[in-house]
């Protein structure tokens, strides 16, 4: 079983978890700043005492375990648990809102939530806004297992069986739970370590949520399968970011665009070993504008691999290959390990530079969504391709440029108007840090186009000089009719900027 290899890797979680062990046991799986290191082998050995315990409380392989812990040593042993027993492993968003986390235990039909202490309040929050009949386990420094509680057999696990449910963000509605296979998962980690070339001395530092898709199969199923290593932390500091970077010698980063920006416009820079070291810094989650990469890349000498994934995916599906092979400003790549097409309104696959909606299929995609046959049907064409639900186009070189979201698609005047190319006029000014369109309505239009910014510290630039820069760019049809600079702008658990929240919120000002 090797990463490297041109077919998904075979067997499951605890498989993998097994063979790491056998092969490197003594090595770093995972660093905390906070806590001990877990070796390979202190890992199986902890998540296998864990998923006995949950065996030992009357759980059967495919029953459901929820997970509401941070980005932790405990956390980490929480998820490689529940999964090494082969108990469908729901990742609590705990940034989703009470309402919202109740829902997910319900629907899930969690039995069983190990719960952090700090989470305590949040749990109790969210069983009041819906029926909760998970009973809970305190995860603290130990595990609060109930009083009689016995290691039980283990189940056989195989590669079709469940591994990870994670409920999406809900910005349209109810929060869809997408499933994935054991197979699936691992496919997650196995694209990354492919297009990253990733090997036993490559180390992660790992800054985003393992309850996100990206923290959990990019930094964390990655090195599972790479025989890596990662740094995990919990959660992204500017201030510590390259001090953490130098400390454990990490030799790649995953973050999104967002943090790209805050990187560039922080006081801090990687001294020279560390910048020699870094391999690549990988963005995902969103498009990344061509300023920001450009000019990142200029200042700090490391190369930004941009790339593009999905909750229903396991993460990536395009990536740029890593120097000196090309790598495309503007482009989120070219698929590895799956199948990567534009289909028409009509679902059939369209000519290169023609735009349409992007579709992926391959072994990283998931089951469907959990008790929601409809939405799965929707999503998958006849034929097998999952619709992303994005907007792009591909060059003669099978290079993917996203041209946009067809649920943020601003429609003025009969016109489509990507909110991604008002973002990327805008970042091009020095003194803003984050920036999304969106649409509004408008009766004379149909939609109009605003904005909302964030500035550096200590920026006097106003509403009014940035549209003047959108309109030298982009016109006065495309340009906002409003920029609204805001302290914080909305994003979703990975970072990711929400822009139909952005809508409300700005509205509800107006």
């Amino acid at each position: 079983m090797t990463a490297r290899a041109l077919l998904p890797p075979e067997g499951t979680v605890r498989d993998w978890l097994d063979l790491r062990a056998r092969e490197q046991g003594s090595a770093p799986a995972y660093l905390f700043p906070d806590a001990p290191p877990l070796t390979w082998s202190e890992l199986r050995d902890e998540a296998a005492d864990l998923a006995a315990h949950l065996a030992g409380q009357g759980l059967r392989k495919g029953d459901c375990v929820a997970v509401m812990l941070p980005n932790s040593r405990q956390g980490l042993l929480a998820l490689f648990g529940a999964l090494y027993g082969g108990f469908r492993t729901v990742l609590i968003n705990l940034v989703a809102g009470a309402e919202a986390i109740g829902y997910a235990l319900a629907h899930s039909e969690a039995q069983v939530v190990l719960l952090g202490t700090a989470q305590r309040a949040l749990f109790d929050q969210a069983a009041k806004a819906h029926p909760v009949t998970a009973r809970t386990v305190a995860v603290g420094e130990r595990i609060d297992w109930p009083d009689g509680t016995c290691a039980g057999p283990l189940e056989d696990v195989g590669p079709q069986d469940a591994s990870i449910l994670m409920y999406t963000s809900g910005t349209t509605g109810r929060p869809k739970g997408v499933l994935h296979t054991q197979a699936s998962l691992l496919a997650g980690g196995w694209t990354v370590a492919l297009a990253h070339e990733l090997g036993a001395q490559d180390r992660a530092l790992c800054v985003l949520p393992v309850y996100h898709i990206n923290g959990l199969c990019v930094t964390v199923i990655g090195p599972l399968v790479s025989g890596g290593s990662a740094v995990v932390c919990d959660r992204f500091s500017a201030s510590r970011f390259w001090g953490l970077c130098r400390e454990y010698e990490v030799t790649w980063f995953s973050v999104v665009p967002t943090i790209i920006s805050h990187l560039l416009h922080g006081a801090e820079d990687p001294d020279a070993a560390t910048r020699a070291r870094i391999r690549f810094g990988r963005s995902a989650s969103s498009a990344l504008a061509v300023e920001t990469q450009t000019a990142f890349q200029t200042r700090f000498g490391i190369a930004i691999v941009e790339t593009m994934g999905l909750t229903e995916t396991a993460a990536q599906i395009l990536s740029n290959p890593l120097p000196p092979g090309v790598r495309k400003i503007g482009s989120p790549g070219i698929a590895y390990g799956n199948e990567v097409v534009i289909l028409s309104r009509e679902l059939r696959p369209v000519s290169p530079g023609v735009e349409g909606e992007i579709a992926v299929r391959g072994p990283n995609v998931m089951t469907g969504y959990f008790r929601n046959p409809e939405a799965t049907r929707d999503t998958f064409t006849p034929d097998g391709w999952l619709r992303t639900g994005d907007l792009g186009r591909m060059d003669a070189d099978g290079y993917v440029f996203v041209t946009g979201r067809l649920k943020e698609l601003i429609i003025k005047g009969g016109e489509n108007i990507a909110p991604r190319e008002v973002d990327e006029a805008l970042y091009a000014h020095p003194d803003v840090v984050e920036a999304a369109a969106f649409a509004v309505p408008c009766a004379q239009y149909g939609e109009r186009v605003e904005a909302a910014v964030k500035l550096r510290d200590g920026a006097t630039v106003r509403g009014e000089e940035l549209q003047r820069l959108c309109e030298s760019r982009l016109g006065r049809f495309k340009s906002p009719e409003r920029i609204h600079i805001l302290d914080e702008l909305p994003k979703g658990p990975s970072g990711k900027i929400q822009r139909l929240k952005l809508a409300e919120e700005t509205r509800e000002k107006v």
